[in-house]
């Protein structure tokens, strides 16, 4: 890329700016549906309101197919087009293809919202659920058939544009890689969903392999975003700092190639709750868990290395007080720090959910939205709407809403989300159940799962208070009258000191390796102190 990135996406023609304007609206229109759904859920979790039972899992349904599937998935398409045409900077190729796949993802968006008033499914659409109401279910899958053909359709444009002329540069491979793996996680999605429609409707069997398919796809799903996540922290480091990878171009491709090799082969720790995965199936499957972080820490070290050497160039001091020099009062700098920071969180708690002999004793409590919600909210979630802060104020012209407060926002929401995610984690560690979203049984549980269950809600409100407002702060750029945005400043763009050290980010890779065995450790503990019983589960991720 050449220049600021706001000035190629102002440039762009008016037809690409509408795709990509539609793109952002509406996938903020999902966050904010999903955001409702989780705060609701929440009050229910901490027993402050009740819901029917069906009611109840209804809303978790909405919650899960809106922020998990449909937000993630529109705004990753958004971003991977809008970044993809600031890349060439000659506009965007195929933009009626783009069209195309907007028009499948929003369809099956809508599908998927009318089919959670019905039974709820949940997120992952378990056919055994539908047995006595196959008619729901083909609504249900059609929703998801319909967003597996759009990733199929959406990237196109993307890799049309970044394909057409010279050699890619590093960002331009990312985005390359990005957009092949939403077209695979688009077919993984057919292949898990099309069983169960050809089943609804008569013309098939009844899909026995769900559980298999839907492990495979949630694979792709959740390291896809994280991906996204990193490319995304590339490209905004640069455009807000001016800083470019220390390491040069050819290292930054290396390390984005290292996707296709170490995110396929790990998703066998999904299966670890399979009753009838082999023994040797189960070792390898935690000893490629290790590498799943490989890529994701490997471009963190970059991105903040680089960062640390550019501010002690220009005068920053102490071991961590370089971090004051940053932009932090732009609202996308806010957001992705927070990010950065709750990634760090997450990947302590996701290392102690592959171990083998650990997944049968947390996979089925409510450890997993605990750590889960620190990569889906803190880390994704923040991120990619840290890229709608700057997209969307180059793509209208116009600035935000609440400009003192949406720097703010980014931080409240990462309060929320260490209380959510603290309580739910110490709560699955004492055995809270995940999916029952009353787990008081009636006074028979124990008296510290009522104290902690409300401490998620609280937490959860918090966060989700805070992800809505900067999501509708972000929103008001789509306003006519709204002001001019301010202009993007580089500020350190400039040559550095040689001889430099940069510690911040070692260190942040020892902490969260000290953390992860720590908390372990403490896993292995309270697995002793079960009875032999407790520690079989059933169900997945």
């Amino acid at each position: 890329m050449t220049g600021p990135l706001s000035q190629r996406l102002g440039g762009l023609a008016p037809s690409a700016r509408s795709l990509l304007l539609a793109m952002a609206g509406a996938a903020i229109v999902a966050l904010l549906v999903g955001v409702a759904g989780g705060a609701l859920t929440a009050l229910v979790r901490g027993g402050l309101i009740r819901l029917p039972f069906d009611d109840g899992y209804r809303v978790l349904t909405l919650h899960g197919t809106s922020a998990f599937f449909y937000w993630l998935y529109l705004v990753q398409a958004a971003i991977l087009l809008a970044f993809a045409a600031a890349d060439r900077g000659r506009g965007l190729d195929w933009s009626r293809l783009g069209w195309l796949g907007f028009g499948l993802l929003v369809s099956g968006f809508v599908l998927s919202a009318v089919a959670s008033t019905g039974t709820p499914f949940l997120y992952d659409g378990n056919p055994d659920l539908a047995r006595d109401a196959p008619e729901e279910l083909a609504l249900f899958n059609a929703g998801y058939l319909l967003l597996g053909a759009a990733l199929l359709v959406l990237p196109l444009p993307a890799i049309r544009t970044l394909t057409r002329g010279k050699a890619l540069s590093a960002t331009g491979f990312a985005l390359f890689i990005w957009a092949g793996f939403l077209m695979v996680s688009g077919f993984a999605a057919l292949y898990a969903f099309l069983p169960g429609f050809l089943w609804s409707l008569g013309l098939a069997g009844f899909p026995e392999g769900h559980g298999t398919s839907w492990h495979i796809l949630f694979h792709n799903m959740h390291y896809l975003p994280l991906m996204g996540t990193v490319i995304v922290w590339y490209v905004l480091m640069r455009e807000l700092t001016g800083v470019t990878s220390i390491f040069g171009e050819r290292f930054s491709k290396v390390v984005f190639a290292m996707y296709l090799v170490f995110v396929p082969p790990t998703s066998l720790y999904h299966m670890f709750l399979e009753p009838d995965l082999p023994q040797p199936i189960r070792v390898l499957g935690s000893l490629l868990s290790l590498f799943v972080s490989v890529p994701t820490l490997t471009a963190f070290l970059i991105i903040v290395t680089s960062l640390e050497v550019h501010a002690r160039s220009r005068g920053g001091r102490g071991l961590f007080g370089w971090i004051r020099m940053l932009p932090w009062a732009n609202p996308a700098m806010a957001a992705a720090g927070c990010a950065v920071v709750n990634m760090g969180l997450g990947l302590v708690f996701a290392f102690v959910l592959i171990q083998a002999d650990l997944a049968p004793l947390l996979s089925d409590s409510f450890f997993v939205p605990g750590y889960f919600h620190f990569f889906t909210v803190g880390t994704v979630t923040l991120s990619f709407l840290a890229a709608l802060a700057v997209l969307l104020p180059a793509l209208t012209g116009r600035a935000a809403a609440w400009p003192r407060l949406a720097f703010r926002l980014p931080v409240a929401a990462s309060l929320g989300l260490l209380a959510f995610g603290a309580a739910g984690i110490a709560a699955g560690y004492l055995g809270v159940p995940r999916r029952v979203l009353d787990a008081s049984y009636g006074g028979e549980a124990p008296a510290i799962w009522g104290q902690l269950m409300p401490v998620v809600a609280g937490g959860g409100i918090v966060m989700a208070l805070s992800i809505a407002l900067y999501a509708l702060a972000l929103a008001a750029c789509l306003l006519p009258q709204r002001p001019a945005a301010a202009p993007v400043t580089l500020a350190w763009a400039g040559p550095i000191r040689p001889g430099v050290a940069a510690l911040a980010g070692p260190l942040s890779i020892l902490a969260i390796v000290i953390g992860m065995y720590g908390f372990t450790a403490l896993g292995f503990e309270l697995m002793r102190a079960l009875p032999i019983e407790a520690t079989g589960g059933t169900g997945g991720h």
